[in-house]
């Protein structure tokens, strides 16, 4: 609670990490009125900073097949000592046993991806979590950071929601949730307004060990704009997509 400071953003220098924004106008121009907020608010806001997109893609599907492997034998001992799937290869066992239930729309692919891996003695894993730290902290964000003196990096926390598409699949629009994800290191989101009636969001992501000044930024942002509104249930959508700039 001493964390949650109204003025935290007074003086705080915030960066804004253009090169992942969305690219569709309208939820953009939302992000532009949050950052306004932000210089509002009196915090000094370098823009923009010099974050680039990175490929470690499959460095960080890697890592994260190779920890999902592992960890979920750890998770059912604690969470669910008495399930009688003890393993990821029980689970795919279970859900082929029981496919029209369990894979009605989909497979599981990624699970026999994570299955076939090592474990996390493994070269392989030790090479793409090498890669993905430095990358994402002593080329990315550490970088970044340091170099304006940051107390924070801001972009899109991502588009609106897309809807469900069991032909098609999933259509991402983007977004800053993978540095901070692949680091680490932490990262809030807060309400950033409305677009077309769905929420987006405005990320803060610090340096490792910063939750409680990403906390303080981020309520002092809430507590200025209260730009949050109770989510609403939409059974269908005959709104057109998003446009690209």
């Amino acid at each position: 609670m001493r964390a949650l400071n109204k003025d935290a953003l007074k003086g705080a220098r915030i960066g804004v990490a253009r090169e992942f924004f969305t690219g569709h106008d309208e939820v953009d121009r939302q992000i532009e009125l949050a950052i306004a907020q932000l210089r509002l608010l009196g915090a000094d806001v370098i823009d923009p900073v010099d974050l680039p997109r990175v490929s470690y893609d499959k460095e960080e599907l890697s890592v994260l097949l190779h920890e999902f492997k592992h960890d979920l034998p750890l998770w059912l001992d604690t969470f669910a000592p008495h399930a009688q799937v003890r393993n990821l290869a029980d689970v795919m066992a279970f859900n082929n046993a029981h496919h029209n239930l369990e894979q009605p729309y989909f497979g599981q692919e990624l699970f026999t991806q994570a299955q076939a891996l090592g474990d996390l003695d493994s070269d392989a894993y030790k090479r793409a979590l090498a890669t993905c730290r430095t990358q994402s902290r002593d080329e990315g964000l550490d970088r970044v950071l340091a170099q304006h003196g940051l107390d924070a990096i801001v972009a899109p926390t991502g588009g609106t929601a897309w809807l469900t598409d069991f032909i098609n699949g999933d259509s991402s629009n983007g977004g800053f949730s993978t540095p901070a994800a692949v680091a680490g290191y932490p990262h809030l989101t807060v309400p950033a307004g409305q677009v077309r009636g769905l929420p987006v969001g405005l990320s803060f992501v610090g340096p490792a060990w910063s939750e409680a000044r990403l906390l303080a930024l981020g309520y002092a942002f809430e507590q200025a704009t209260q730009w949050r509104r109770d989510p609403q249930f939409l059974a269908r959508s005959s709104m057109p997509p998003l446009a690209r700039d």
